[in-house]
C-alpha cells in the first residue's frame, strides 16, 4: 500500500546552483548531498511536510494543459510550493531575477492564490507557488 509521496526527482545541469536555489531562494531545509555510485548520480535532498498528487487534464479540451499533452503526451507538469505570503515571495524571487508567467497571483484550485515561475528560471521545471486563502474573505 502507498502511504506517502517520498520524493520528486529533478535532473539539474548544475547541482550547486540548484542547491542554492532551493536553499537560499526558496528557503527550504537542506538535508545534504549523497553520491549514489550504483546509479552514477549525486543527490541532494530537501524534505518537505505533507503533499498531494495533482492530476491535471484540459477542461473542455482547452488551455495550457491541452497544449502540453499535444507536445508531450503527458508527464510531470509542475511542482507546487505552499507559501504563507505569496506577494512577499514573488517580490523576493523577482528581485533575484526569477521570471513569472503572469504579473501577479490569481485564484486557483482550493481557493488558493497561485502564480507560476517560468521554467527557464528553474532548470526547465515549471514551479507554482500557492497561498491558501481564508474562506472568510
Amino acid at each position: 500500500m502507498i502511504v506517502a509521496l517520498d520524493h520528486i526527482a529533478i535532473a539539474v545541469p548544475d547541482l550547486e546552483k540548484a542547491i542554492k536555489r532551493f536553499m537560499d531562494d526558496f528557503g527550504l531545509k537542506y538535508e545534504g548531498k549523497e553520491d549514489v555510485a550504483s546509479a552514477k548520480t549525486s543527490t541532494a535532498f530537501f524534505p518537505l511536510p505533507e503533499t498531494s498528487i495533482e492530476l491535471v487534464h484540459p477542461l473542455n479540451g482547452e488551455g495550457p494543459i491541452a497544449g502540453y499533452l499535444e507536445k508531450k503526451g503527458g508527464g510531470l507538469h509542475h511542482l507546487c510550493f505552499r507559501t504563507d505570503d505569496i506577494e512577499a515571495d514573488v517580490a523576493h524571487l523577482k528581485a533575484k531575477g526569477y521570471q513569472f508567467l503572469s504579473e501577479a497571483p490569481s485564484l486557483g484550485a482550493h481557493n488558493c492564490k497561485v502564480i507560476f515561475i517560468h521554467p527557464k528560471s528553474c532548470d526547465g521545471v515549471l514551479i507554482e507557488l500557492n497561498e491558501p486563502q481564508d474562506d472568510h474573505h
